[in-house]
């Protein structure tokens, strides 16, 4: 059975998406930590991120550089956050994380709730500040 990550690779389900190439796709988390939490995915579905191939492992890192990039130029931060956790669905996924603390990368903390109106506002910031090459 395809991943929720996969259906929305797929468009079988909305998603909101800030970039895109032909291996990877990020796209805002749904139940984010802070404003502007991302979910960098490879479009190859692979429920563990060192059973990756170097070659799909280096690359989605880089991607998730970029994005990465691109939010901090449109989201208020000190940096982004790494994290990979990998439990919550069986396909790789890296959070990039705005942080303003600690705090903001505590996974057991209560998620944000927010409008999709602001869900989309974000998400097209950070798609152009990507597409810009910020």
């Amino acid at each position: 059975m395809p991943s929720i990550f996969t259906k929305i690779i797929n468009r079988e389900i909305p998603a909101h998406i800030v970039a895109e190439d032909e291996q990877h796709i990020a796209f805002l988390d749904i139940m984010p930590l802070v404003k502007g939490h991302v979910l960098v995915v490879p479009k190859e579905e692979v429920d563990y991120i060192y059973d990756l191939d170097d070659e799909l492992y280096a690359s989605l890192h880089l991607f998730a550089k970029k994005v990465a990039k691109a939010q901090e130029s449109v989201i208020k931060c000190t940096r982004i956050g790494v994290a990979v956790i990998g439990l919550e669905v069986p396909h790789v996924h890296i959070h990039l994380v705005p942080l303003r603390s600690m705090d903001d990368i505590n996974f057991s903390r209560p998620k944000l709730q927010l409008e999709p109106s602001e869900m989309e506002e974000i998400a097209s910031k950070i798609k152009l500040a990507f597409d810009q090459g910020n």
